[in-house]
């Protein structure tokens, strides 16, 4: 839940935390967020390593993506983190992939919704 209010803070959009504890021997949960811009992916990813280590002491055992700005991965072994240009998240659908997973409730405020007229220009 840590990871969740680190990326919430810094304007993540549409967290998902998926229990795959029961489907998965790599980790038991999966946290996907949305950000608004290559930047914004960063800043987003950097977060949740910064509120980890300074609140938690924990330190990802591997990341992955975050220079590119499109895709961050952070694996801190029971959880790992991604943080998705939102189009980017749309492409891959991970959701998708774990369909079976239960969805952890999350208490999403209305500003961390999408809202579908700002990804298309509409």
């Amino acid at each position: 839940m840590a990871a969740v209010r680190a990326a919430l803070e810094k304007k993540a959009l549409e967290p998902v935390l998926l229990d795959v504890s029961d489907q998965s021997s790599y980790t038991d949960y999966i946290l996907l967020v949305s950000a608004r811009s290559d930047r914004h992916v960063q800043i987003v990813a950097d977060s949740v390593a910064d509120n980890l280590r300074a609140l938690r002491g924990r330190m990802p055992l591997g990341s992955e993506g975050s220079r590119d700005g499109k895709w961050a991965l952070l694996d801190y072994g029971d959880v790992v983190v991604h943080v998705f240009y939102h189009p980017i998240r749309e492409f891959y659908d991970l959701e998708g992939l774990w369909i079976d997973a239960p969805r952890v409730q999350l208490e999403v405020p209305a500003e961390a919704r999408f809202d579908v007229q700002d990804a298309y220009g509409m």
